[in-house]
């Protein structure tokens, strides 16, 4: 496939050189820093992809690179090339800019705002303008002119559009003209490939019987590419589909045969779903492995130095204003399941999917989402040891939901989910965070500077990766137990708790130097394992979560064993679990005679997750002590 970047290339947004992701649905290539702030945006804004990290089908590439070489960033800056634009003050964003605020606000008004897109004269009836651009598509695709239709897609045409004189939709045409870069992109836009014309006749039939072969197989790939992906996910392999094999589902490794009360009544609520809530459930999840892929690349490739600055990760499904606020909020809490919870939640999707194409769906009296998610995070949550808040409030259906009840769960909701990843989460409340980490961060970098100074004069270089001796014993007992405890979990739930049930709750938190120099110790640890990673030396991720772990239970023990704070605690909980979760994923590497083979790309997958749910532990405490202490 092709992956050549000319030197000509630059970004589209900022013109920075050497782009290294693309924007897929708007046929853009755009560098690191621009991307940081299209991840943000959500994929319904923006779907981003590495150019070299990420698999990518070789059309799909293809049809990027065509747009972008054929001029598709003039739609989306339509207005700015206009010369009155600079004399009004107008320009587009340069590479010496700064991420925030200046990047960000120009790629917002760009792509989530429309701001610089041609407009179409006003028409009183919006529907025949729509209708009118739609048709337009339906015969634009049957030529090799992409940038023409994307400019129609991007003033409303649909990609699904049922011509009712021709009897077929977009689709059809590019098919039967074997015009397989125009399908890519209205498959992009949502076109269905399983969609039927008037005949009765979907565009892998008229593919077919044009001859397009390549185009045929591609469009199967298309419609089944949700349970591709998803079992891709887990197991690192897709179905073959010339053989007719449409779906994998994977086994998890260190699943009991039994299955608890619990996990059968997730099966049963999966199950009882309506196609209609269970495609929107596999839709979400989807959104999820592309947000928790998308990252794996981005801590993959990144400078590790930045890894608790604020562009670092996503740490939640953005909103997306076309969902309902129900649907969003399940949607941000998918990034709360840990790595095991989440492949349960996978493999069970596959297993229904597969049993809806086969049969017919079970009825169901009531619909509830929201059960599901909660039924299945509770099978292994370590949230579940805590008795005396709920993991998530109950969310009504959107039918029996009136604007007074939303704004009283709403309030309620808040109230239980202080964590980042705890959703929902607001905008404004992410904003804060975010706010304080930039005002934060040149105190963060000096005090780095003064640790490094104090480390040289104080401590050997061997000593970083060892239990320190100022440790008082009984602190060491406890560490050592935790340790022990960790070698033999496998993803019951059972993590151990760092607050003791006696223990009076303290408002005291540790110095914000102290919470930084151990994040900083956990940083250098994470940067290792993660250049293992990329380096494929799967026999260092033993010793590499043993360190991370060491410096996690320092970080730990800098804290009160039972702090008031509700965000510090939740922080606290995410950043041990994930390091017992870390050291039980690499495990798996040792050679076992009984076991089964290990699936060493889904090991890093998981060992790539579980990093990142510590790197995001750890900078959320820095940004509560921070906060706490200037306060």
């Amino acid at each position: 496939m092709s992956k050549r970047l000319r030197s000509s290339e630059v970004c589209a947004d900022c013109s920075g050189p050497d782009p290294s992701w693309a924007s897929v649905n708007r046929g853009t290539f755009i560098c690191d820093e621009c991307c940081s702030v299209h991840r943000s945006l959500g994929r319904h804004i923006s779907q981003v992809r590495h150019l070299k990290h990420t698999p990518w089908p070789p059309t799909l590439l293809q049809m990027v690179e065509t747009l972008y070489n054929n001029g598709a960033n003039s739609i989306w800056e339509h207005s700015l090339l206009d010369p009155a634009s600079i004399m009004s003050g107008r320009r587009k964003a340069n590479p010496q800019d700064k991420v925030h605020p200046n990047k960000a606000e120009f790629i917002r008004a760009k792509y989530q705002m429309l701001a610089f897109v041609h407009r179409l004269p006003c028409r009183d009836d919006d529907s025949v303008t729509a209708k009118d651009l739609s048709k337009q598509l339906h015969s634009s695709v049957r030529t090799g002119n992409l940038e023409t239709c994307l400019r129609l897609l991007s003033l409303g045409a649909q990609a699904n559009f049922f011509h009712p004189e021709k009897g077929n939709t977009p689709l059809h045409v590019a098919s039967k003209a074997g015009q397989i870069l125009q399908a890519e992109l209205l498959a992009v836009y949502g076109a269905d490939p399983g969609t039927q014309d008037s005949s009765g006749k979907t565009p892998v039939d008229y593919a077919r019987q044009g001859g397009h072969h390549e185009l045929a197989e591609r469009l199967v790939e298309i419609q089944y590419e949700l349970t591709d992906r998803l079992a891709f996910y887990l197991c690192g392999r897709k179905p073959d589909h010339k053989n007719g094999q449409h779906f994998i589902i994977p086994q998890m490794a260190d699943s009991s045969l039994d299955l608890s009360e619990l996990a059968k009544a997730a099966k049963k609520k999966l199950q009882s779903l309506s196609n209609h809530l269970f495609e929107e459930l596999a839709m979400d999840v989807y959104d999820e492995v592309d947000r928790r892929e998308t990252d794996a690349v981005w801590l993959a490739t990144q400078n590790h130095s930045t890894l608790v600055t604020e562009t670092t990760v996503v740490p939640f499904l953005p909103v997306n204003p076309e969902y309902s606020s129900t649907r969003n909020q399940g949607r941000q809490k998918l990034a709360r399941f840990n790595a095991h919870e989440f492949a349960t939640l996978v493999i069970d999707i596959l297993s229904d999917a597969k049993r809806r194409q086969q049969g017919s769906p079970l009825s169901s009296s009531k619909d509830n989402v929201e059960l599901i998610l909660k039924t299945v995070s509770n099978q292994h949550s370590v949230e579940s040891q805590d008795n005396d808040q709920p993991d998530y409030d109950s969310v009504a259906s959107d039918e029996d939901t009136d604007l007074e009840a939303t704004a009283s769960k709403a309030n309620r909701q808040k109230s239980l989910d202080s964590d980042l990843s705890d959703g929902p989460v607001t905008v404004q409340e992410f904003m804060e965070v975010k706010n304080a980490l930039v005002a934060s961060e040149a105190k963060i970098q000096q005090l780095m500077k003064t640790s490094r100074l104090e480390k040289q004069n104080s401590t050997p270089e061997s000593d970083y990766d060892n239990t320190p001796n100022d440790t008082d014993p009984d602190d060491m007992g406890s560490s050592r137990k935790g340790r022990q405890r960790s070698m033999v979990w496998q993803g019951d739930g059972s993590v151990p708790d760092t607050a003791e049930a006696h223990t009076a709750p303290s408002p005291v938190l540790p110095s914000t130097e102290d919470v930084i120099r151990k994040t900083e110790q956990i940083t250098k640890n994470i940067q290792e394992l993660l250049r293992a990673a990329q380096e494929n030396k799967h026999d260092s991720y033993i010793p590499c979560s043993e360190r991370i772990h060491v410096a996690v239970t320092e970080m730990a023990a800098l804290f009160p064993k039972k702090p008031k704070s509700d965000m510090v605690r939740t922080s606290l909980r995410l950043l041990t679990s994930s390091a017992y979760r870390l050291q039980s994923e690499c495990k798996k590497t040792l050679p076992g005679d009984s076991s089964p083979p290990t699936d060493i790309q889904l090991v890093t997958q998981q060992v790539i997750q579980c990093a990142y749910d510590i790197a995001k532990a750890a900078k959320q405490l820095v940004t509560i002590t921070t906060k706490e202490n200037n306060n």
